[in-house]
């Protein structure tokens, strides 16, 4: 079986890494899966990029065209959040078919990688794997209005936007478009859930099938080797926050976690918070506890050694689908604290493999820390289930035969209805 998987990026970005780990996982059981995609710094032979003037040319003109005629819309709008028309199309259906994929496995293809109109013209048959919001809204790649199940209509347009209704102009071009039910894949039962109940696929198939990890190569370290080896106490609990740009996204909420570490200042425990994903600021953050600021960090092994160094591992989400840090957290061993929102119910099981706060209360998130990290033995045994878990729930194996399933079942359908009628 021949599986062509498109996202835009094939090693940036949390949907890039959550492809790339589908796209190995599946190679493992022996499918000839491989990974289309606009950028990419990696070598493999299964990867293919176009690495030329021309095409970082194009690639950059779309984007800038895009942007051009977002503003040219007067479309304007208070929420921070990425969105994306996709306009333009940086590979065609017709040079998607001389690849000769028996099946094409759409993730995040955002920045032009297809156009919306692009899609509809796939000939072969099509799974979906959904890394946020975007398939079923507007331009959107998160929201937390609720126009993606009502339908995009002007009587209820948030107030936070004004302008040209551009996410109702995308989602329009969506609902024409695309009028063949594709198989969805959902990482989490949350985002499962909202497809069911979207105005746009709320009739198309889905399936709940998490993101996977190889559990061989994210396995815990000894601690306080990994301690020494990356500068951090051997005496003071290591709490960790990771995310693309630190806290730079609101919706990551690290802002909830500096009013939890708040809630946490005088309670007797020392505390040392490593946060990846950002530099050291230039300028001074407030934070009560000492922090330690890593970078990106682009070599997993380094990574691995961060979680298995850290005692709990925060995950303060507003909103998120299956966040990769939380998966990466427990495969390391370490516990998770989070909020009880979005995917993370399916990476945590409250009080078993770490601690689920109510959304979104800082005091109960400090709760939750203080609750993973005050008795050593009950930490012990967090430690213990957060890594049975990962190896029962998203190991290589576990995964790939879920997608091999949807597989078959989308071949056959195709088989079907291609056959002649008798």
């Amino acid at each position: 079986m021949k599986a062509a998987h498109l996202n835009t990026y094939a090693d940036h970005g949390g949907a890039a890494k959550a492809a790339l780990r589908i796209c190995q996982s599946l190679r493992d059981m022996g499918c000839d899966a491989s990974i289309v995609a606009i950028c990419s710094r990696l070598n493999e032979s299964y990867i293919l990029s176009q690495k030329s003037i021309f095409t970082s040319i194009k690639y950059t003109l779309f984007n800038k065209l895009s942007k051009v005629f977002i503003k040219l819309s007067n479309f304007r709008t208070e929420n921070k959040i990425l969105h994306s028309p996709n306009l333009f199309s940086y590979y065609s259906a017709t040079f998607l078919e001389l690849l000769l994929p028996d099946l094409i496995h759409l993730h995040w293809i955002a920045a032009n990688l297809l156009s919306i109109e692009e899609v509809s013209k796939l000939r072969q048959p099509i799974v979906w794997t959904l890394h946020d919001m975007w398939a079923f809204c507007g331009a959107e790649h998160y929201t937390e209005d609720l126009r993606w199940k009502d339908g995009y209509y002007a009587h209820n347009r948030p107030a936070y936007e004004k302008g040209f209704d551009f996410n109702r102009w995308t989602w329009e071009r969506k609902r024409k478009h695309w009028q063949k039910p594709i198989h969805i894949v959902a990482p989490s039962r949350w985002l499962g859930e909202c497809v069911e109940q979207s105005a746009l696929m709320r009739s198309w198939p889905v399936s709940v099938i998490p993101n996977p990890i190889n559990i061989e190569q994210w396995h815990p370290y000894d601690k306080d080797q990994v301690r020494q080896e990356l500068g951090l106490p051997l005496d003071t609990s290591v709490v960790l926050f990771g995310a693309m740009g630190g806290g730079k996204d609101p919706r990551k909420g690290f802002d909830l976690l500096k009013e939890a570490l708040g809630y946490l200042k005088g309670k007797g425990q020392p505390l040392q918070l490593v946060v990846f994903g950002k530099a050291q600021p230039r300028k001074k953050q407030h934070l009560v506890f000492p922090v330690k600021y890593t970078g990106h960090i682009t070599d997993e092994n380094y990574l691995c050694k961060f979680y298995s160094a850290a005692d709990v591992m925060i995950v303060p989400s507003r909103q998120d689908n299956l966040p990769n840090t939380a998966i990466e957290a427990i495969a390391c061993g370490t516990p998770v604290v989070a909020f009880n929102v979005g995917g993370l119910p399916d990476i945590v099981t409250h009080k078993h493999s770490g601690y689920l706060a109510q959304p979104f209360d800082p005091q109960d998130l400090a709760h939750g820390i203080q609750w993973v990290l005050e008795d050593p033995q009950r930490h012990a045994e967090l430690c213990v289930q957060a890594r049975v878990d990962a190896v029962g729930k998203f190991a290589y194996p576990v995964v790939a035969k879920q997608y091999l399933a949807v597989y078959e079942e989308v071949l056959e359908q195709h088989r079907q209805q291609q056959s002649p009628v008798r």
